[in-house]
């Protein structure tokens, strides 16, 4: 039997054939959004996906400021930040969070959801997220999912 057949090839680096997609975000729900965002950029969705390894595609996200919560999470969750300093733990909640920076809400989703480790902060560097309907990235010729 030849034994070179059926070995297991590891996607590397310079193997790795990234491309760009756009996400639409209107009307979506945020948790179920945000989990085929994280599995396209980690890569889960190729067929050569590799743990250790950048392999997934660059996603933008457009329309950010129109994405929905389900039930009373709008107003009732609560994002957590900490300034390193006595008493200075801050809350925010979604609703104020998407008055003022709309797609963070779907970054902080999204970083949640990807390893936290130095692959999961350049994994991370993958995702670009914009509140409205146009981004820069034409020159890309991005896919439309």
């Amino acid at each position: 039997m030849n034994t070179l057949s059926y070995k297991t090839v590891s996607a590397n680096k310079k193997t790795v054939n990234k491309q760009w997609v756009v996400v639409d975000a209107q009307g979506e729900i945020l948790g179920r959004l945000s989990t085929k965002i994280a599995m396209i950029i980690r890569g889960k969705t190729k067929p050569d996906f590799t743990p250790n390894v950048d392999c997934g595609d660059n996603v933008i996200v457009i329309n950010a400021d129109k994405v929905k919560l389900t039930g009373n999470k709008f107003s009732a969750k609560q994002y957590v930040s900490y300034t390193g300093y006595p008493g200075g733990q801050r809350f925010i909640s979604p609703k104020e969070l998407m008055a003022k920076h709309p797609e963070r809400v779907i970054e902080k989703a999204v970083r949640g959801m990807l390893p936290k480790s130095r692959l999961g902060k350049a994994l991370f560097g993958n995702l670009y997220v914009y509140a409205g309907g146009e981004h820069p990235h034409a020159a890309q010729n991005p896919t439309t999912i």
